[in-house]
């Protein structure tokens, strides 16, 4: 699966899945634009996309904040002139249920990030993307397809819901112009993001409740990432990859 001369532009980058498709995509030879907002770890991240691969660019941003995502559009088309591949993968978890006293500031910033920043960056980047009659990855989770039997997550599993259909919708309109859109829902994913909510867990028991007794790590998902990015995937569009080690059959 090559890449070269491909323009990728992977929000999320710092860390998790973002950090892991951004040294693949680099090592199958894309010029990446790496977007996160801890500069120490995009730093870690062009340092490991370049020991293989094209040194990616590096955009500190923040892509709930609209002058941002102008700004991150702006700065991967006056870099490299075009966008091959957008990939949504930013995104924060967050437990509330509908009697928790924290639901509407809660719901505003977990939307704000998960859902209105990927609506927003594809807006700027579609024009983009059609005239490289490139594709979108939507980074979804299974959460946005069941409810929640452990802790709530009203607003978290909504967000996702509501970018799962986004993409379908999103699908449909860019078709005709040759740009493919995709979501993929990950269950479980050894990353920071779980740590950063506060779960308490350890991998160990999340991993003794899933039917394949194991959890994914972040490279199993930026596979996935490629393949729906490629030309090995060029009939597929509005399509959900599911990849949680049978968590959807609990």
């Amino acid at each position: 699966m090559s890449f070269k001369n491909k323009i990728v532009l992977i929000t999320g980058a710092s860390s998790g899945i973002g950090a892991a498709a951004a040294i693949s995509f680099a090592k199958e030879g894309a010029n990446v634009a790496l977007v996160g907002r801890n500069e120490q770890k995009l730093q870690k991240v062009k340092e490991e996309c370049a020991k293989t691969g094209n040194v990616p660019f590096v955009v500190r941003a923040d892509v709930s904040n609209d002058q941002d995502v102008m700004r991150i559009i702006e700065e991967t088309i006056e870099k490299f002139g075009k966008i091959n591949v957008l990939v949504n993968n930013a995104g924060m978890i967050g437990f509330d249920g509908i009697l928790s006293d924290n639901i509407m500031s809660m719901f505003d910033s977990i939307m704000k990030t998960n859902l209105r920043a990927a609506v927003y960056m594809t807006h700027l980047a579609a024009p983009h993307l059609i005239k490289s009659k490139g594709n979108i990855i939507n980074i979804s989770s299974i959460a946005g397809k069941k409810t929640s039997k452990i802790r709530p997550m009203v607003s978290y599993t909504a967000s996702k819901a509501a970018l799962d259909h986004f993409t379908r919708n999103v699908a449909a309109e860019l078709a005709p112009h040759g740009v493919r859109v995709n979501s993929i829902s990950p269950g479980p994913v050894k990353t920071d993001i779980l740590i950063n909510a506060g779960v308490n867990s350890s991998m160990v028991d999340i991993e003794k409740m899933l039917p394949l007794g194991r959890i994914s790590d972040s490279q199993e998902i930026a596979d996935l990432i490629l393949f729906l990015a490629s030309d090995k995937a060029k009939a597929i569009t509005g399509s959900d990859y599911v990849s949680d080690n049978g968590a959807m059959l609990l």
